[in-house]
């Protein structure tokens, strides 16, 4: 199984980013998608999920509203829209898959994961 994170880089507060996680070696539909966060100094912290159906999401409070995910699987791949971006968003972000088709929020529950791809959002 492979998670290859893309679409990071380096933007203005206020921008909006998309990145991308396309998965191999897996049955996508049967896999629960999640975002996940590092900022420097910090550990890593739960951002979106996504069941494998695509039809039920849940969102970290910090991004509600302006951060939503999707997915595609035709395509194997997941998406992550962010808009409104902030400072304190800047981190390396990572996709991961959960087998059993749920979303899932904490970390434990997920069995593969992305290498990541860095977010920095100047202010």
């Amino acid at each position: 199984v492979q998670l290859q994170a893309s679409g990071g880089g380096l933007v203005q507060a206020g921008d909006s980013l998309r990145l991308s996680c396309a998965a191999s070696g897996l049955t996508f539909s049967r896999y629960g998608m999640g975002w996940f966060r590092q900022a420097p100094g910090k550990e890593r912290e739960f951002v979106a999920t996504i069941a494998g159906s695509g039809t039920r999401t849940y969102y970290a409070d910090s991004v509600k509203g302006r951060f939503t995910v999707s997915r595609d699987n035709a395509k194997n791949t997941v998406y992550l829209q962010m808009n409104s971006l902030k400072s304190e968003d800047t981190a390396v972000y990572f996709c991961a898959a959960g087998v059993g088709g749920s979303y899932y929020v904490l970390q434990p529950s997920y069995n593969y994961w992305g290498q990541g791809t860095l977010v920095t959002v100047s202010s």
